[in-house]
């Protein structure tokens, strides 16, 4: 019966400890390949580098997300653009559309295809 709990109360705790250091949990890339097909490759392009087929009618262009400097942001951060957008940018929140796992599932596919880099001081 104790192992039970146990097992039980360190499941619990999983998801909790992600979001306590601020890391994105993990996402499905496959999902998310097909979330940024439908909503960011527009702007942002097949190939990430925000090149998309609408860019050039945005007041601002897209972020290249292949800029050392984009690589080099953490998920969570990534996570938070997705979720909030960007104010005074054509880059507009998401989170009202798509939901957590949705999030999760992006950043997993842009991660995939985009490794973050580590970057020392």
């Amino acid at each position: 019966m104790n192992n039970r709990l146990l097992l039980l109360l360190c499941a619990l705790m999983v998801p909790m400890t992600s979001s306590v250091l601020g890391e994105t949990p993990p996402g499905y890339p496959g999902h998310g390949q097909t979330l940024y097909e439908q909503n960011c490759l527009r702007c942002h392009g097949g190939r990430f580098d925000g090149n998309g087929p609408e860019a050039d009618a945005l007041r601002l262009r897209p972020t290249n997300l292949r800029t050392y400097l984009m690589m080099g942001r953490g998920s969570s951060d990534l996570e938070k653009v997705i979720r909030e957008g960007r104010k005074d940018t054509p880059m507009h929140a998401w989170g009202a559309v798509l939901t957590d796992q949705d999030i999760y599932d992006l950043v997993a596919y842009i991660r995939r295809e985009i490794p973050q880099i580590e970057v020392k001081p």
